[in-house]
């Protein structure tokens, strides 16, 4: 097949790129920065030379980049947790799944591949095999909440859109400083000590592409598939870390009725900071941890038969790729840089 996809410059639309063509697809990107490309695909050796250059704002681009595709992949969104991107956020990610996934479906392509994120499905009172919208209001999550509502929309009318949902992403190979690098960076080097209550639905981004793949199949109609991974709390996480780096890690568990206050009063505290100066006390990293919510990812196990990645695995991975890269130092990455055995 054909395949569309946009995002393709970033973190997980990077993956899914370069598994669809290992694949045998042919694939076409829609993307703002051509120049990228090169750089956010160099780590899997592999080329794409069906670039259409253009805003997944811009009605008249997406038309140009549907046009001759089979498939599509809606991987675009603006992702931030930092307040100060609130409004681009806003702006951008409602819209463009609106208009992407509406534009797909109109000229045909089957399936349409929507990458949503669990955010939009975290709420107090727990998710269930409906898979209900979240009730998180902070900007990321009510933007994809938002995004969410139109896919489902053409969902209802029969439209063969296949809705994945990731976690938190972790592994190799962030094109970009992301916030989980970001988390990781600050625990290994020891001044990120405080982590909330609850937990939050985690991935590996190699488990996110392999979903895509294998749920890119014609003629099934509308699927929703929650991205297999594990609930991530401060005991996996920190421990996880401290088993393959030998390291002692201090962390203090905040309880839920502090973890959101604390996280807001840092985020006050540092708002009016340039953007590149930044603490990841994130007010809504611990809006979503205080719900604990756990999802039913079993569809996409036994459907689909995507096992997860193992959480070391990605740890480890993640460890190596932050030193390899020079995101961090060799000193703190301790003895999950020892040579595989």
């Amino acid at each position: 097949m054909r395949v569309l996809v946009t995002g393709g410059n970033g973190y997980v639309g990077a993956r899914i790129v370069a598994d669809l063509l290992r694949a045998g697809h042919d694939v076409r990107l829609l993307v703002r920065r051509p120049g990228q490309v090169a750089v956010s695909l160099a780590p899997y050796d592999v080329v794409v030379d069906d670039v259409v250059v253009g805003d997944v704002l811009d009605e008249a681009a997406v038309e140009r980049a549907v046009r001759g595709c089979d498939a599509l992949v809606h991987a675009a969104a603006v992702f931030a947790l930092d307040p100060r991107r609130a409004e681009e956020m806003e702006r951008t990610n409602a819209r463009a799944a609106e208009l992407v996934l509406g534009r797909g479906v109109a000229a045909g392509l089957d399936p349409v591949v929507h990458i949503s994120s669990t955010v939009a499905l975290t709420r107090f009172g727990g998710s269930g095999p409906d898979l209900p919208l979240g009730d998180v209001t902070s900007a990321y999550s009510k933007s994809k909440i938002a995004s969410e509502v139109a896919a489902r929309r053409l969902q209802t009318e029969g439209a063969p859109v296949v809705t994945v949902y990731p976690g938190s992403v972790y592994g190799p190979h962030d094109p970009y400083r992301g916030v989980n690098d970001e988390y990781i960076r600050w625990i290994l080097r020891g001044l990120f000590p405080l982590w909330s209550a609850g937990s939050i639905h985690a991935v590996d981004v190699r488990t996110v592409a392999e979903t895509v793949l294998t749920a890119l199949v014609p003629g099934k109609g509308p699927r929703r598939y929650v991205v297999p991974g594990v609930a991530l709390d401060a005991e996996l996480l920190f421990g996880t870390l401290r088993h393959i780096t030998g390291r002692r890690l201090p962390c203090f568990v905040m309880p839920k009725a502090l973890a959101v206050p604390v996280a807001r009063a840092t985020s006050a505290l540092q708002r009016p900071l340039p953007s590149r100066w930044r603490y990841p006390a994130d007010t809504e990293a611990a809006e979503l941890a205080v719900r604990d919510t756990r999802f039913d990812d079993r569809p996409a196990r036994t459907e689909l038969g995507v096992d997860p990645v193992p959480f070391e695995q990605t740890m480890r991975d993640t460890v190596r790729w932050l030193v390899e890269s020079g995101r961090l130092d060799p000193e703190h990455g301790g003895k999950a840089l020892a040579p595989r055995s």
